[in-house]
């Protein structure tokens, strides 16, 4: 496929950009800015690989023809060159074409993940506990900064609960393939007859919601303080400054006690009820996805098993991709991106044959 038509029209919205930028109130509003910014910095992306794409082309071509040169010498020391510079093209080329698919809204915002408990009693709480920590161990690695925006603290140490949210770059794009059942099996530390139990875990990744997103009447909340629940410890602020809200229209409900304030709570209350509403809205529009490509990114079922951990064989399975790993430490260590990897890479190369870019 020839590119060239598809390059130039971007390259003539990144010079639109660039003369945007350059005017002297361009930062006035700095939430458009903000997005310019980001579309300015994917174009930018964009063409440096088309030109590395290109030139990696030009020195295949050169090579393929030396290699046929009288000169052996010259013709072995060209044909050495080849394969390596096929492997290279084949990726840049892979790499533009993703760069060239329309981006999904939510891509490059940060995330909202909550975490709960689902069958299995005490053994479920706990290994809602690794899973958080092994998502703040996979953002740490990433250079993002993880918050707890409310907790529910379990008897045994675990968490009945927990949201986070997760703010860097493209934060979403990368976390929204967490969303669904995970699977946990082992002996747990109580079970005296060695018996390997079974406990699941739900996880919900939810795009941070904006204003223009969501608008939020007061009419249709209701706001009530309560007393902060649950055993204490560090995420938890056992006084009455406690917020419930309710979204009357939809009947969510969201609870928040880990801020030190009424105030604190409630903004937090609302910013996790804003990502909830934005996700049902989302799950809507995503039903114009191909059935495989939602496979892969999720359905917004949560009620969908995508992982299992099993640790008497010392594996991690995704069922979406069929990929196990043998590093089940390394994994609840944060080392997440390995299933990322390949979900990422499944997902483009079905938007790729739903787009007609494939070449």
């Amino acid at each position: 496929m020839d590119y060239g038509p598809l390059i130039d029209q971007r390259r003539a919205r990144l010079a639109e950009l660039e003369s945007l930028i350059a005017e002297p109130d361009f930062f006035n509003d700095a939430k458009a800015a903000s997005v310019l910014m980001k579309e300015h910095r994917g174009l930018q992306k964009l063409m440096a690989l088309w030109e590395d794409f290109q030139t990696t082309t030009r020195n295949l071509e050169e090579n393929r023809e030396l290699a046929k040169d009288d000169d052996a010498e010259i013709a072995e020391m060209a044909g050495e060159e080849v394969p390596a510079l096929e492997a290279r093209e084949e990726e840049l080329g892979i790499e533009v074409q993703y760069a060239l698919l329309p981006r999904d809204i939510t891509e490059d915002r940060d995330a909202l993940v909550e975490i709960r408990a689902g069958a299995g009693g005490d053994e479920a709480s706990l290994f809602a506990g690794e899973v958080m920590r092994m998502y703040e161990r996979y953002a740490e690695a990433l250079g993002w900064k993880c918050e707890h925006l409310a907790s529910s603290p379990s008897e045994v140490g675990g968490f009945k609960e927990v949201v986070l949210k997760m703010k860097g770059d493209e934060v979403f794009r990368t976390m929204k393939y967490e969303s669904g059942v995970h699977r946990v099996q082992r002996v747990p530390a109580t079970e005296t007859q060695g018996r390997i139990h079974t406990s699941t875990v739900t996880v919900a990744v939810l795009p941070e919601a904006e204003d223009v997103d969501i608008q939020l009447r007061p009419e249709e909340l209701t706001i009530q303080a309560t007393r902060s629940g649950g055993p204490g410890g560090q995420h938890v602020n056992t006084t009455d400054s406690a917020v419930q809200i309710t979204h009357l229209p939809s009947g969510i409900q969201v609870k928040c006690q880990d801020g030190r304030s009424q105030t604190q709570n409630k903004e937090k209350a609302l910013e996790i009820l804003r990502a909830k509403l934005f996700e049902a809205k989302q799950r809507e529009e995503n039903e114009k996805y191909s059935a495989q490509r939602r496979a892969l990114i999720g359905s917004g079922d949560r009620s969908e098993k995508i992982r299992t951990y099993n640790f008497p064989q010392s594996r991690v399975s995704d069922h979406r991709i069929n990929h196990t790993s043998h590093n089940i430490e390394g994994i609840l260590a944060g080392a997440v991106g390995e299933f990322t990897e390949l979900l990422q890479k499944a997902e483009m190369e079905q938007r790729l044959a739903d787009s007609g870019l494939q070449s």
